[in-house]
């Protein structure tokens, strides 16, 4: 597997060797040990699975409060998106700073973010599908995100805000000022 450091210190990008042939491809997706050593020693404990139907659908910008928070290891399993990591470490020098990644199934790129990140993705093609590891369960009380379009953070998404299809829930995100997040 092939690691690149990113601008912001926590969120890498990992890109598995693809082994192909006439019949087609084999890839290796993740192996712990590796992971333990090159990336961040963590044990994951869920798998999630999404699909979004059309273009232009933004979720985000998602994180989980302690005892709760998250650790996720993102890849996408049909089509592209531009999924983006915005620090919202209390403290960090990077408060509030963004890093984004184009994922594809065709590379099978993948982007680790520690907790401590709030996470969204926009896709770029219909129908695509998104996996990811976890490092603690999925907790509704504990729930908490950003609004995708908060000027303090200014992602620059590859769609205009009017055109993102977004949930109510995603919708009526709080602004980072407004947000009490933890590490």
């Amino acid at each position: 597997m092939n690691l690149k450091r990113l601008s912001l210190d926590g969120p890498v990008l990992i890109t598995p060797v693809t082994h192909g042939d006439a019949r087609g491809w084999f890839r290796e997706t993740w192996k712990d040990g590796w992971f333990r050593e090159h990336v961040a020693d963590v044990g994951f404990v869920q798998d999630n699975h999404s699909l979004s139907r059309p273009r232009g659908t933004i979720r985000g910008l998602h994180y989980q409060d302690e005892p709760f928070a998250q650790g996720k290891l993102i890849r996408c399993l049909t089509g592209e998106v531009y999924d983006v990591a915005v620090d919202i470490r209390p403290g960090s020098p990077t408060f509030g700073r963004w890093i984004a990644e184009i994922l594809t199934a065709r590379a099978g790129e993948q982007l680790w973010i520690p907790h401590g990140f709030a996470h969204g993705f926009c896709t770029l093609t219909p129908d695509v599908e998104i996996a990811y590891k976890v490092t603690a369960p999925y907790s509704a009380a504990h729930d908490r995100g950003v609004a995708f379009d908060d000027p303090d953070i200014a992602v620059d998404w590859p769609i205009a805000p009017d055109d993102a299809i977004l949930s109510d829930k995603d919708r009526a995100l709080p602004r980072l000022r407004d947000i009490n997040a933890r590490d």
